[in-house]
């Protein structure tokens, strides 16, 4: 790891070593600023946090202490005299009527006793056969579910108090425990008492100040039931999810926003009590300061490199200069001028390394100069040399031509052919221009359909589209009747029925765009890879695409060229790219390049 980063800086621009070494300075006082700052945000969490610790401590003795009192209430109800008797009675009775009665006054000793206390909702008393004698100020009836819930955490505790958390039915906390017969010292079941408590009222009452703070109060009990949240917008969390395992605080995110977290265990209870307040609420001046800070060093070291980059600048430019001069050459452009004048730099290493640099580059233009004649003689070598195996390979296809046309027509048809053999030979013998114009090649295919026409008659579609402002542009010669006897013999030979063929001669972006498409069987994707690659066995000759596309290429460059385009059963579309203005001074011009 240390060899790649001592190799990394090494290769690293003079300029930047030296940067580097500023900013290096820079980074050993900002560091020490910063480890004291970030120890003076430590200190004012930690005060943050004693704070929120105290108020969270005192509104957890006031809650637990409310909790007490009930507690103590439900107690005092199953040990009262008159509960006990008057549920000793309702045991012992089968008459409806004493029943009644005495439900009215064993609900008439509840409020008594405290129905009516402040926080109570109601007091719900079951007798052994679970039949309900509840008072308070909101009477509910509970569920099945719900009394059998109550049932079985008051048989576990054997007559101790237990502890209900809210549900979705019910939203009350209810303190519960079995009613043992004592009198006797028996201490036989005799119903269950719960105590339905609104713990809303409660802790809002308790926590007043921390709603103006916009801050959330949870409690959990030991099962990590939710008891009370007064905060509906944080979805339902659990006190595990936070690691909490004594009294402490933490930064937490819900819901992709923080949250300074204070939370303690109640030691009566056993319950969880947690604080939530927005990070933003108690640490916004924090932020700001530490934002403030952070801009400062950042502007600080925008500074340095600015001034570090221009002191370096007078050692390192002339370097540079002779950089960009290499890569210039690097994208072939070796016309060499030296712009800067021969006072632009000292008789230094640097200056003498753009001496050399200047002779290197006169001697490699000698050479160029030396070799460019050669090139075009090889390229025009090329074309004559292309050109001349396109011309055999017609000749030889027309004469079989006229071979069919002798065995099934007549001596007219033959002179009719043998005059378009005649007008297509004389253009393929003159050699004088490279380039013709549109029209002479389209009277070129004219001619080499008509000898076709009588071989194929009605089986052979020819149908042209084609601009009339195009037909004085220059092509390339013989670059369409290759491809319009491939059409028909790889379209029209190989297929049942009338082949259509279209040639198609249209400007597109600046170029002549000439496509020739036909709706014989088409290729193969695997066979239309070969044949763009030339790595196919050919009928014929084998003399046609690749030769045209390697003419073209020679005469105008890599831009243009064939572009070939089949599908099984879908026939065939060959488009050929030429330039829009072309003439003989053009290719030279491309040839030179």
């Amino acid at each position: 790891m240390l060899h790649n980063l001592k190799n990394y800086y090494m290769n690293l621009r003079l300029k930047h070593k030296m940067v580097i070494l500023t900013l290096l300075v820079l980074l050993t006082f900002s560091i020490g600023g910063l480890s004291i700052l970030q120890y003076a945000f430590n200190l004012y969490n930690k005060e943050i946090y004693r704070q929120s610790a105290q108020a969270l401590q005192v509104s957890t003795n006031s809650i637990e202490a409310e909790m007490k009192k009930l507690e103590r209430l439900s107690y005092q109800i199953a040990t009262d005299t008159y509960v006990q008797s008057y549920l000793t009675e309702l045991s012992k009775t089968e008459s409806n009527y004493n029943r009644y009665m005495i439900g009215a006054e064993l609900r008439k000793r509840l409020i008594d006793i405290g129905a009516l206390s402040k926080y109570v909702e109601s007091i719900q008393l079951y007798d052994k056969y679970d039949e309900e004698y509840a008072s308070g100020i909101a009477l509910k009836n509970l569920s099945d579910k719900r009394l059998e819930e109550i049932k079985n955490i008051t048989k576990l505790e054997e007559g101790g108090v237990a502890w209900a958390p809210p549900t979705k039915e019910d939203a009350t906390m209810i303190v519960a425990r079995d009613i043992r017969e004592y009198l006797d010292f028996s201490f036989a079941r005799l119903g269950t008492v719960a105590v339905r408590i609104d713990i809303e009222e409660i802790v809002n009452e308790i926590t007043k100040n921390l709603e103006e703070q916009n801050t959330s109060f949870l409690i959990f009990d030991e099962e990590e039931n939710q008891i009370f949240m007064n905060d509906n917008q944080i979805e339902s969390i659990k006190p595990s999810q936070f690691h909490i395992n004594q009294q402490g605080y933490q930064i937490v995110k819900i819901n992709k926003e923080r949250y300074f977290l204070t939370y303690s265990e109640a030691n009566e209870l056993g319950w969880t009590y947690m604080i939530l307040t927005p990070y933003s609420n108690l640490f916004m001046v924090i932020s700001q300061t530490r934002t403030a800070v952070f801009v400062t060093y950042f502007a600080l070291f925008l500074i340095v490199i600015f001034l570090g980059s221009r002191f370096t600048g007078t050692i390192v430019n002339p370097i540079e200069s002779l950089n960009q001069k290499m890569k210039k050459v690097q994208t072939g452009n070796l016309d060499y001028y030296d712009l800067e004048s021969e006072a632009s730099f000292t008789k230094d290493e640097a200056g003498q390394l753009h001496e050399n640099f200047k002779k290197m580059m006169n001697q490699i233009n000698y050479l160029i100069g030396e070799n460019y004649k050669k090139q075009l003689l090889i390229k025009e070598s090329e074309y004559k040399t292309l050109q001349a195996q396109v011309n055999p390979h017609f000749l030889y296809n027309t004469l079989e031509s006229i071979n069919w046309s002798a065995k099934i027509a007549g001596e007219k048809k033959i002179s009719q052919m043998a005059e378009s053999l005649g007008y297509v030979l004389r253009s393929s013998i003159n050699m004088k221009s490279t380039l013709i114009p549109l029209k002479e090649e389209i009277s070129i295919v004219d001619h080499y359909i008509t000898i076709q026409k009588y071989r194929f008659e009605e089986r052979l579609l020819f149908q042209k589209q084609i601009y009339e402002e195009l037909l004085n542009v220059n092509v390339p010669k013989f670059i369409l009747q290759p491809i319009v006897e491939n059409a028909i013999r790889y379209g029209l030979q190989e297929m049942v029925g009338v082949c259509e063929i279209l040639l198609d001669i249209k400007e597109e972006h600046g170029n002549i765009c000439i496509t020739v498409s036909d709706n014989g069987p088409g290729m193969t994707l695997k066979h239309l890879n070969n044949v763009i690659k030339g790595n196919y066995e050919p009928k014929g000759t084998g003399i046609g695409l690749r030769n045209i596309n390697e003419r073209i290429k020679i005469l105008f460059g890599e831009n243009y060229g064939i572009k070939i385009d089949s599908e099984i059963n879908k026939g065939t579309n060959i488009k050929i790219i030429l330039p829009r203005e072309a003439d003989d001074s053009y290719v030279q011009n491309i040839a030179g390049r």
